[in-house]
């Protein structure tokens, strides 16, 4: 498979953790409680499929620039998902609002490089 069909596909895996994380903020900001954790597992789970298909069209084959570039802002957004679940999620502890925010915003800034690489625009 070339590279920018495995971006294209790595859109829409992390498209689909992405509808996650938005009903996740929403409960989390509208409710004032923490997701639950099926929901959280599975955005986890559809993101770090992405992001292993997304860092091996980068490692392996020729991928553009901006991937690169996505790849790093998508680890960063990662281990602030790390962190959310395993420090707060997993011990029932509420999840930091600034911390749910800046995991979304990284991954959000993310999310547009990758959609510009594997579309066309980067």
């Amino acid at each position: 498979m070339e590279s920018i069909r495995m971006l294209q596909v790595a859109v829409y895996l992390l498209a689909l953790a992405a509808l996650g994380g938005i009903v996740m903020g929403w409960i989390r900001f509208s409710g004032g409680r923490n997701p639950p954790s099926s929901l959280a597992m599975a955005h986890g789970f559809l993101a770090a499929a992405g992001v292993t298909l997304l860092a091996y069209a980068v490692l392996a084959l020729a991928a553009p620039g901006t991937a690169l570039l996505a790849l790093l802002l998508f680890v960063a957004g990662a281990l602030g998902g790390v962190v959310l679940n395993l420090h707060y999620h997993l011990h029932g502890k509420p999840l930091p609002k600034g911390i749910v925010a800046a995991h979304a915003l990284i991954s959000v800034i993310a999310f547009v490089l990758l959609y510009m690489a594997a579309f066309g625009a980067g």
